[in-house]
């Protein structure tokens, strides 16, 4: 079938998808796929279905394109080189080794990882497997925890010159943990669960794991390592003290921030707690009450004939928002997340309220949660909290999304230059970095708008899950400019990192939904890391080439 035809096929499926339903909003990350598209998919060999011939109709401005596009709106010591990767002034060596040995340490974990998989388990009755899969799985989670550890600990006599390319396949190997449907892995896994469950009948309803928050500082209480222990205590001498030194904290955040010091140190980052300690307390005060006001001036406002479409677009698109973790489906969270946005849309009458603003929300309600509890967040029930605890995560959560959409905020005013603008960066960094891939998705008319819009307008919140956008988000908060400027260089990254199953398509209609529906159900703060080290090293060559994004 002609490339033309399955284009046509595609857009004809996804653009008709009904308002208001989980996978029109958030894209098949977090939704299950299309039934009838997916059917189609498996039969003969993955070939799509015939199409009637002819080319659709190219759309001849952004608001044509948007509209036939719906699905793009949605979904130690030796720590201190990881640390010193914010710096301004870094040499290129250190930078490139830091960088190069993430990758590589990685890379030979996962090797070894394959190698461990390849034994047969030995024969006996079904029983004993069930009991060595759940030990294997339980082992596997324990990991999670330890192999950040490993990954961060970087080498300072790592050479740059014995690496190879540093686009080569080997340089971010996907974990085995993705593993294709049907594997024996999968069916290992799936006798686990099951074996679990009869042991454990009053467990709380489980969560899939695309919506899990349980990560190395992230959620739970883990045993702490040494090494850990040793940078949560830099972090709170550093906090300690009567002024604190936001530069300091830039370079130690970057890596990641512990979970128990995260709500104060995302607060500075931002600018909205100062760095004088003696003033935070009464700059609190302030500004929760100056939010409370703004609720009490407009928030009765919102059934008004000018602002009632607003106000119903969010109440649309707020249970849509992480709909796989019970959290955020409870009514008083939505209730705080309607305020919030709806409070915000009115202050900024430029951009009001749009598609994807909703998702922003989200990582700093998390996050100031864990300033009030200890135990995982996604089945907690906010009622339990006190009232003063609940309206200032609100408040807090207000101010900080507000601080983070003053600095993109022509993302979101008519048309979306901002967006268009860093979508057209992409292309053009991309075609420099692996033009393998670049002509690969010219080849197949794939065109970097049709999916990369979704990666600016919601910060790449519906390609990760969420306890990897809080991770993310320690190192753009550190970053300067990290929202607006190293964004670009992170989707540059992620894109490359999917080069081989990007090279395995052949058609317009494969290559569409894998890059909307790639596979990071996985990924943790380890992918997260890597996926840091790379885009880092892009910005560092390319960022002050004044022509790195032409040839």
């Amino acid at each position: 079938m002609s490339s033309d035809g399955n284009k046509k096929q595609f857009w004809k499926r996804n653009a008709a998808k009904v308002p208001g339903s989980i996978q029109h909003v958030y894209g098949a990350q977090h939704p299950p796929f299309d039934p009838l598209l997916h059917a189609n998919l498996i039969k003969a060999g993955n070939k799509p279905p015939p199409a009637t011939p002819g080319k659709p109709k190219k759309a001849t401005t952004f608001q044509e394109f948007e509209s036939i596009t719906s699905d793009a709106w949605d979904v130690g010591d030796d720590d201190d080189e990881l640390l010193a990767m914010a710096a301004q002034n870094l040499n290129i060596e250190v930078v490139m080794e830091t960088a190069n040995k993430v990758i590589e340490n990685h890379s030979k974990q996962q090797e070894r990882r394959r190698q461990d998989d390849t034994t047969e388990p030995g024969q006996g009755e079904e029983d004993a497997q069930e009991e060595v899969a759940v030990e294997e799985e339980e082992e596997e989670e324990e990991d999670e925890y330890l192999r950040v550890e490993e990954v961060e600990a970087i080498s300072p006599d790592a050479s740059f010159a014995s690496q190879g390319s540093p686009y080569a396949d080997s340089r971010l190997v996907k974990s085995h943990s993705e593993a294709p449907i049907g594997s024996p892995r999968d069916a290992a896994g799936e006798r686990a669960g099951l074996h679990r469950q009869r042991s454990l009948p009053h467990r709380p309803p489980v969560i899939p794991l695309v919506a899990r928050m349980a990560d190395q500082n992230t959620s739970g209480t883990p045993a702490m390592t040494e090494r850990e222990a040793s940078r949560l205590d830099k972090f709170k001498q550093l906090l300690a003290g009567p002024n604190t030194d936001l530069e300091d904290l830039r370079k130690l955040s970057w890596s990641g921030i512990p979970r128990q010091v995260r709500p104060i140190a995302w607060k500075l980052l931002s600018g909205y707690l100062p760095a004088n300690a003696e003033r935070r307390e009464s700059v609190l005060q302030r500004k929760r009450q100056e939010y409370f006001g703004f609720i009490q001036q407009y928030y009765d406002s919102r059934n008004d004939e000018h602002h009632q479409d607003t106000y119903r677009q969010i109440h649309i698109d707020i249970p849509r928002t992480n709909p796989l973790i019970p959290l955020f489906q409870q009514a008083s969270v939505q209730e705080i997340f309607e305020r919030i946005l709806f409070i915000w849309a009115i202050r900024h009458p430029a951009s009001g309220y749009v598609q994807g603003i909703n998702d922003l929300v989200t990582p700093f309600f998390v996050v100031f949660v864990f300033e009030y509890i200890e135990e995982e967040v996604e089945n907690f029930d906010v009622s339990s909290l006190q009232e003063e605890a609940l309206r200032n995560i609100e408040a807090d959560s207000f101010w900080c999304m507000s601080k983070l959409l003053d600095g993109i905020q022509d993302n979101y005013t008519f048309a979306q230059p901002g967006i268009q603008r860093k979508v057209k960066a992409l292309e053009e960094l991309v075609s420099r970095i692996d033009e393998s891939v670049h002509r690969h998705m010219q080849q197949y008319e794939v065109e970097y708008l049709q999916f990369a819009f979704r990666w600016m307008n919601n910060l790449l919140m519906r390609e990760l899950p969420l306890r990897c956008t809080i991770r993310l988000w320690d190192t753009y908060q550190a970053e300067p400019e990290g929202f607006s400027h190293f964004h670009l260089y992170v989707c540059a990254a992620f894109l490359v990192r999917w080069r081989k199953e990007i090279l395995e398509e052949r058609d317009f209609q494969g290559l569409m939904i894998l890059l909307q529906n790639l596979p990071t159900m996985h990924w943790g703060n380890e992918e997260v890391s890597v996926l840091l080290a790379e885009a880092y090293r892009l910005k560092f060559a390319f960022a002050d080439a004044p022509n790195h994004y032409k040839r």
